[in-house]
């Protein structure tokens, strides 16, 4: 079963971290990403660059319409992803805890099956 385990930042509380807790932040990723591979049970991971990097595109009256920053003024933004392919949702959990973001206060992890992909419905 594939997951996508989102982890949710708050930018202010990025910045609250002191450099020795932002540095443990990296090296704790670095483990989990090995274990991840070590276990077979990732298939991608990717990091986000901050939310007031993004641009939002809609179209209006048939013309894009471009607006510079993240889409819903909210504190929590989509930080980054791990997508593995694990036996089911309990492993899921049980590796998104490893996460060291889920040990922050202001920080979220996220687990979500993954409907499709590229094809149809898995049994």
């Amino acid at each position: 079963m594939k997951f996508l385990i989102s982890m949710l930042i708050n930018p202010a509380v990025l910045d609250a971290l002191t450099d020795e807790e932002k540095a443990a932040l990296g090296t704790g990723h670095g483990a989990f990403l090995e274990s991840l591979k070590k276990s077979g049970e990732l298939i991608t991971t990717q990091a986000l660059i901050d939310p007031s990097q993004a641009a939002v595109v809609s179209v209006r009256n048939g013309q894009p319409v471009v607006t510079d920053g993240p889409f819903l003024e909210a504190k929590e933004h989509l930080g980054g992803f791990y997508l593995i392919d694990c036996e089911n949702k309990e492993r899921a959990i049980e590796l998104a805890a490893r996460i060291p973001d889920a040990a922050i206060e202001g920080l979220g992890v996220e687990v979500r099956q993954v409907m499709f992909a590229d094809g149809p419905l898995e049994a």
